[in-house]
C-alpha cells in the first residue's frame, strides 16, 4: 500500500471519488486501484470562495513501487502497537484514577494478564453524569464526583478534542481503542476529530468493561488517602475502601487532585514547579464564527478557531480547548469555588461557541519558592469567582469591552451566556493579579487583528477558567518511576501531558514501563 498525500476533494465525496481523484493526482487509470480510503482528512478555507476538503490517502494499487517517485507518495506500513509481553508480575498493579492516562495504562496491563486494580474516587461515568447534572441545575456539590472527578476523568466532560501535538506511534493504538469502544470511525481520519461528551459516556464505559474481561478490578468511590513507603520503595497503598498490598502503582490522578499532591509532597516525592495558565471563558455566537473562518460558504461542519500572541514583555495569552457549538459549564471540584470548562455534544449544535482563554503563569511570577504557589493562585481566584459571582456557585460575566477598560459590566449584550448555573454581571479584571488581568486585556485586542471580531463588545468572559493544566510535576526518571521506586507519575496531573491523547499515550508508556520493571 501506498500514502498519497495533498488529494483535494469536492466538499460532498463518496468512495468511488476517492479512487477518482486517487487516479487523477497519480496521472494514472483509476482501474488499477483497487482500494482507497482515507488516512487524513481536514477542510481547507483558505481561500473563502474555494472551500474544499485536503486529504491523504491508503491507496492499494498495482506496481505500487513504480509510483513511489511521485512527490506526495509514499510507501505505507500500518503501525500495529505490539502485544505485551505476559506479565509476570508477583503483586496486583495499582493505577490511581480512570481518566484517559489510568484507563489506558490498566487497559494495556490488563491485556498483559497482569489483573491490574483500578481505583476511582468518583464514580462510575452513569452516576457521574446524575451527580454532574444535579450540580449544572443548581443542585449541592459533589467534592468526590463532579466535572473533575469520576470515570472519564476531566476530558469526559468536554469536547472530546482527540489534537495533539505529540507524534508518539501509540496514538493509533489509543485511536483504535476508543473505535472499538463506540467512538465515530472518522475520529480515525479527522485531521481535528472529537467524540463530544455524549459519545465520550459509553466510551469509556466499554473501555472498563474491557478491562474488567481481561481480568482487571475497578473500585469506584475508592480515594487514595495514604501510601505506604519502606526504604524509599512502594510497599502499599491506602483507600477509603481498605489498604492495597501493592509494589507498584501508576499515578494517574488527573490536575485536580490536590490532596494528593499534598500526599506525595509529605511522602518525600521529588517535586517541581511548572508552568500552567489561567484566565476566562469567551463566548461568540456559532453563526459569527461561521462566518469569520468560511465567508458566507454553508453547509460546512461548525467552525473553530485557534489563535495566540506574544506581549511585549514575552508573555504568551491563547485559546484552549475551544468548543464550537458548545457550552460553558460549571466544573468546580472544591465548595465554595466556581471554576469553568467548555463542553460540547458529538454534533456541536449548541447556538454559542466558546474558548477559554488563557495567560501563562510561570514558576518565576511568584516571589516565593513555594512549592505549592501555582495551587494557592488556583484556589484564590476560584474562591474569589466565587463569591464575586454572588455566594451561590454562579459565575462572574464581564463584557469584552468592559473587561478591556478594566469596569464592572452594568447589563449583558446580545450574547447570552451559557454557563448553566447563572452568571453575575461583575468586574471579572479584579479577579487577577495585575499581570494577568492586564495580559488578558492586550490578548483580547491583539487576537482581535488577526480573528475580526472576536473582541466583540458584548462577547461575554466567564471566570474562572483555572484547571487548563497542574502547576506541579512530579518527578520521574527514565524508568518513568518517582524517587520513591513503585511509583509512577502519570498523565496530565502528574505533569506529562497536555490532553485527553496525550494522557492516554503516557498512560500506555506507563503501563510498559511496570510490565518491563524487576
Amino acid at each position: 500500500m501506498i500514502k498519497l498525500s495533498n488529494v483535494r476533494l469536492p466538499l460532498k465525496y463518496d468512495g468511488d471519488i476517492l479512487r477518482a481523484e486517487a487516479a487523477r493526482k497519480l496521472h494514472t487509470r483509476e482501474g488499477i486501484i483497487s482500494r482507497a480510503e482515507l488516512f487524513r482528512l481536514s477542510l481547507d478555507a483558505r481561500s473563502k470562495s474555494d472551500i474544499h476538503w485536503l486529504a491523504t490517502l491508503i491507496i492499494e494499487i498495482e506496481n505500487e513501487n513504480s509510483f513511489l517517485h511521485h512527490k506526495d507518495v509514499e510507501k505505507y506500513v500500518p503501525y500495529v502497537y505490539p502485544q505485551p509481553a505476559v506479565s509476570r508480575l508477583e503483586r496486583r498493579p495499582v493505577v490511581v484514577g480512570s481518566g484517559p492516562a489510568g484507563l489506558f495504562a490498566a487497559l494495556i496491563l490488563a491485556t498483559a494478564g497482569a489483573r491490574p486494580i483500578l481505583i476511582e474516587r468518583g464514580m462510575d461515568v452513569d452516576s457521574r453524569v446524575r451527580a454532574v447534572e444535579t450540580f449544572q441545575r443548581g443542585g449541592p456539590l459533589d467534592p468526590e464526583c463532579n466535572v473533575q472527578f469520576g470515570e472519564g476523568g476531566a476530558g469526559t466532560f468536554s469536547d472530546g478534542k482527540l489534537t495533539t501535538g505529540t507524534k508518539d506511534p501509540r496514538l493509533r493504538k489509543v485511536i483504535d481503542e476508543f473505535v472499538a469502544a463506540g467512538a465515530p470511525e472518522e475520529i480515525a481520519y479527522l485531521a481535528r476529530p472529537h467524540i463530544g461528551t455524549d459519545k465520550l459516556v459509553t466510551v469509556v464505559k466499554n473501555i472498563r468493561n474491557k478491562i474488567i474481561e481481561l481480568g482487571g478490578t475497578v473500585r469506584f468511590g475508592c480515594r487514595l488517602t495514604d501510601l505506604i513507603i519502606e526504604k524509599g520503595r512502594l510497599t502499599g497503598a491506602v483507600t477509603t475502601l481498605g489498604p492495597i498490598d501493592a509494589d507498584r502503582l501508576i499515578l494517574a490522578t488527573g490536575h485536580s487532585a490536590r490532596d494528593v499532591f499534598a500526599l506525595c509532597a509529605e511522602k518525600g516525592l521529588l517535586m517541581e514547579r511548572k508552568p500552567f495558565s489561567v484566565g476566562v471563558r469567551i463566548e461568540h455566537p456559532q453563526e459569527q464564527i461561521q462566518r469569520m473562518q468560511y465567508g458566507r460558504a454553508e453547509g460546512l461542519p461548525p467552525a473553530d478557531y485557534k489563535a495566540a500572541v506574544h506581549l511585549p514583555d514575552g508573555r504568551g495569552v491563547y485559546t484552549f480547548c475551544m468548543c464550537p457549538g458548545g457550552q460553558v459549564i460549571a466544573s468546580a471540584s472544591e465548595e465554595k469555588t466556581v471554576v469553568t470548562n467548555g463542553m460540547s455534544r458529538f454534533a456541536r449544535d449548541g447556538k454559542n461557541a466558546n474558548s477559554a482563554l488563557l495567560v501563562s503563569v510561570n514558576p518565576e511570577d511568584f516571589d516565593s519558592d513555594d512549592l505549592f504557589a501555582g495551587v494557592k493562585l488556583q484556589r484564590r481566584l476560584e474562591k474569589g469567582a466565587f463569591y464575586m459571582g454572588g455566594g451561590n456557585y454562579r459565575a462572574p460575566v464581564t463584557l469584552a469591552a468592559d473587561f478591556i477598560k478594566g469596569q464592572k459590566s452594568a447589563a449583558l449584550g446580545e450574547v447570552e451566556p451559557s454557563y448553566p448555573i447563572g452568571v453575575t454581571p461583575a468586574d471579572l479584571r479584579r479577579l487577577f493579579p495585575e499581570f494577568i488581568g492586564s495580559a488578558l486585556a492586550q490578548g483580547l485586542t491583539l487576537i482581535d487583528r488577526r480573528l475580526h471580531g472576536f473582541a466583540r463588545p458584548d462577547a461575554p468572559l466567564t471566570g474562572v477558567e483555572s484547571r487548563s493544566s497542574s502547576p506541579l510535576r512530579v518527578v520521574r526518571d527514565a524508568g518513568l518511576q518517582a524517587s520513591v521506586r513503585g511509583i509512577y507519575p502519570c498523565g496530565e496531573g502528574a505533569g506529562y501531558a497536555g490532553g485527553i491523547m496525550s494522557a492516554a499515550v503516557d498512560g500506555i508508556r506507563c503501563a510498559e514501563a511496570v510490565l518491563a520493571s524487576k
